[in-house]
């Protein structure tokens, strides 16, 4: 079966290399934030991945410098004002993680600069993370006003820990690439100009090694994860939750003016 990737048009594909495929978020001017298009088509191109008989790894990269700046504040107005859209951003979200987490072929991702949002989701759940070492990872949900949900609950306390977990996921501290690999949350961190470089060629050697036994051993280590389904639901279920709650609106107009949020005391929980 010869799989169509011409349909995406956020997402930007290459192929660098025999058997590798490359997927470039591709948003110029912001940094790669996904739009509505953007977090649809990161969810469902792992399955097509999945399906392609020419495809044994793929690379998850930003485009142009950087990996992605999260969530395009566009796409957050529409999922606080139209339950339609916030439970379709919802189902997007649950499969940006499942998908990744389900694919059989083994995924490698490559993060320069900024990594928020759902392309963080997609590269901390991919199998192999390679960080550039002034690349800046955060959670931002907290300080937006919703939960941490996304992928967070599922794959940062198996990392790092659950107190670097809640740490920075409470917190929302950003964390350089040298700091993510110390603590865990990345596989290697190199020299800012060698981060595609290097993931290409950790790419490469999968191909080159006997597939079936590297897609049985990332199975069997996700189960990991599959375990920790219900956990990742619950964040994710409050995360969406919060969306329709006030903390949310201050959150991203603070966000646009440049200022420090104002959240007002809550007594109910």
């Amino acid at each position: 079966m010869k799989i169509d990737y011409a349909a995406y048009k956020a997402l930007k594909i290459a192929r660098p290399a025999p058997r590798v495929i490359e997927i470039s978020m591709s948003n110029p001017g912001k940094l790669n934030s996904l739009d509505h298009h953007g977090h649809a088509e990161l969810a469902e191109i792992w399955r097509d991945i999945d399906a392609d008989p020419d495809v044994s790894v793929a690379l998850l990269r930003g485009e142009g410098g950087n990996y992605s700046a999260g969530g395009d504040l566009g796409l957050i107005d529409e999922m606080v004002g139209d339950w339609d859209v916030r439970v379709r951003a919802w189902r997007e979200a649950r499969d940006i993680v499942y998908n990744v987490i389900n694919c059989s072929k083994p995924i490698v991702a490559a993060i320069e600069g900024p990594a928020v949002g759902a392309g963080l989701s997609a590269a901390m759940v991919a199998d192999v993370v390679v960080v550039g070492r002034t690349a800046r990872i955060i959670d931002g949900h907290t300080r937006l006003g919703v939960a941490a949900g996304d992928h967070s609950a599922i794959i940062w306390p198996l990392l790092c820990g659950m107190a670097k977990a809640k740490y920075y996921l409470l917190l929302c501290e950003t964390l350089t690439g040298e700091e993510a690999e110390r603590i865990g949350l990345a596989s290697l961190c190199v020299d800012d100009d060698k981060v595609i470089a290097t993931a290409l060629g950790v790419c490469e050697k999968l191909v080159r090694l006997p597939p079936t036994a590297v897609r049985f051993t990332k199975y069997a280590l996700n189960n990991w994860l599959r375990a920790a389904g219900p956990t990742f639901d619950a964040s994710l279920g409050l995360e969406f939750l919060g969306f329709s709650g006030p903390d949310i609106r201050e959150g991203v107009a603070a966000l646009r003016e440049k200022r420090r949020p104002n959240f007002k005391p809550q007594s109910s929980y």
